[in-house]
């Protein structure tokens, strides 16, 4: 690596301040970083001596996602290769798009019970979504800097891939890119950059394209990647029916006409349709273990999430409906269905656009996991709740951690007044 490093250092002049390169300071620094450990020290006698930082914190919610991320893939494929066994049995017409040209052409099949040929099929899916979303926002974000003269940050690298994750594995890619790029334009880079975004920039992505482009993101024919499925997800069956949400998770009916069932055991592990990172809540738990051990994520907003799920649905079970069977579901359904395993651990703990002050991080928590359980009650059109709750979340953030702050002072005044 000493040639590399030689080589960076002898460009780096045209880089520096004066230089003839030197708009493009920005790209080299954000290359040299991520190849090497910053040189620069910090002078003067005040300064906080830590070994993490804002590169170091990125890496490990990385790393925290690749448990889900390498699932979501084998899922896709699961998935994927079910329904086209069961639709092939049942003469029902496949169109076969590039992605099985490609995945035929490296020799292999469609057995859902091949671990290879779930998982490579998977990954046709996903790494187009990840590549597309990465080139796109990465560029976006290096123009901002150039612009400003800023650094680049390494804050993407978590957004370009948790927005992947929120996506259905038949996204069309251009939808991906103008997602992307609305998101860290209107959720970020219009608010000064890393650091200062008051929205979570994945989410706010997500909802741009699930509210210019529902047919693409929602419904019943996106969540398995095969052209001609129909079948719904854990969360779209129960909101079509008026009793027996959680029986009627037994009979959920697909386009060749038999009926499988979601169990809450295939649920919490993950073999179900949805998103390509959200259906394992187990794998979720891992990634909270990791960030909570490493102190990156906050149990706090964690736990208050949890703990809004509880309370509301216990709330709405009690109240009960005749019309509206979401009312029953109990809270360890709600749990374990839809992204909210992803949401509250991944989401709702960004570090940006959550409180900040201690108290605030449950009081955030708990108002996320009320407004999830609200909105997937009460508005059964829109059964996923979690996105809007974070989001709504965001917004009050601040006013939550100024009127937390806002009582510390008054108790301290009332302390200390003579």
């Amino acid at each position: 690596m000493k040639p590399l490093r030689d080589a960076f250092d002898r460009v780096h002049p045209l880089f520096a301040k004066g230089g003839i390169l030197e708009k493009a300071y920005p790209i080299y620094e954000a290359t040299d970083t991520f190849l090497f450990t910053p040189g620069e020290t910090t002078e003067g006698r005040t300064h906080v001596r830590d070994g993490i930082d804002l590169k170091r914190m990125m890496i490990m919610v990385v790393v925290a996602l690749i448990p889900v991320t390498l699932f979501g893939m084998w899922n896709t494929g699961y998935q994927a290769n079910t329904a086209i066994v069961q639709m092939t049995e049942a003469d029902v017409p496949i169109e076969y798009d590039w992605h099985n040209t490609v995945h035929t052409a490296i020799g292999l099949g469609h057995d859902p019970g091949n671990f290879l040929d779930n998982f490579v099929y998977g990954a046709i899916f996903f790494i187009p979504i990840y590549v597309v979303c990465m080139f796109v926002g990465g560029h976006v974000e290096m123009v901002f800097s150039v612009l400003r003269g800023h650094e680049i940050n390494e804050g993407f690298l978590v957004t370009g891939l948790l927005f992947p994750l929120t996506l259905p594995a038949s996204i069309p890619l251009w939808q991906v890119a103008v997602g992307i790029a609305f998101g860290v334009i209107v959720a970020k880079e219009v608010f000064g950059g890393t650091g200062r975004n008051f929205l979570n920039v994945a989410l706010t992505s997500r909802a741009f394209l699930y509210f210019s482009y529902a047919g693409d993101i929602s419904g019943d024919k996106v969540w398995t990647a095969v052209d001609g499925f129909s079948g719904a997800t854990a969360l779209g069956q129960m909101a079509v029916v008026e009793k027996g949400a959680i029986e009627s998770l037994s009979q959920v009916q697909y386009v060749w006409g038999e009926t499988g069932e979601i169990s809450w055991m295939s649920a919490f592990l993950g073999t179900i349709q949805g998103c390509v990172g959200e259906t394992s809540a187990l794998l979720c738990f891992v990634g909270a273990l990791i960030l909570i051990a490493t102190g990156i994520g906050s149990w706090r907003i964690m736990s208050g999430v949890v703990l809004g799920v509880i309370g509301t649905s216990l709330l709405l079970n009690f109240v009960g409906s005749e019309t509206n069977a979401m009312f029953e579901v109990p809270f360890y359904w709600h749990l374990v269905i839809g992204g909210l395993a992803f949401g509250l651990v991944f989401m709702a703990t960004d570090p940006v656009s959550a409180s900040m002050t201690q108290k605030g991080k449950w009081i955030y928590g708990i108002l996320i996991g009320f407004m999830t359980v609200l909105i997937r009650v009460i508005n059964p059109a829109f059964p996923e709740g979690i996105m809007l709750a974070i989001l709504f979340g965001n917004v009050f953030a601040p006013l939550i951690d100024y009127f937390v702050v806002q009582s510390n002072v008054r108790r301290r005044v009332a302390r200390y007044a003579s």
